[in-house]
């Protein structure tokens, strides 16, 4: 899973998001917190997505979600995981996994 998540808790960084980034490295991801639905318009690489409830259980997720897309809502999500394309596959991310992890400070 990515050792490098960077915390989007403020309306500015999660307007900005992963905009000012060319790529996510494998090791590398971004948690958007307040979020139920995301968008990847403007990006310039699929990401995939992980939407977690408030106890960071897996609600839903999409693998390799490509540049100008929109998400569903996701019903009971509090926050959205993005991680590079791949993550989730590698580290076998399901619905129903609670997941455990600290975001970097910035």
């Amino acid at each position: 899973m990515a050792e490098n998540v960077e915390l989007a808790d403020t309306p500015r960084a999660r307007r900005v998001g992963l905009l000012k980034h060319a790529e996510l490295r494998p090791d590398e991801g971004m948690w958007i917190y307040p979020s139920q639905a995301i968008h990847t318009f403007w990006m310039r690489f699929p990401i995939d997505v992980v939407f977690l409830d408030r106890r960071r259980r897996v609600k839903r997720v999409y693998q390799r979600l490509p540049p100008f897309r929109l998400t569903r809502f996701v019903w009971g999500a509090a926050s959205v995981l993005e991680l590079a394309p791949g993550t989730v596959a590698r580290s076998r991310i399901e619905v129903g996994d609670e997941l455990s992890f600290t975001p970097l400070e910035t």
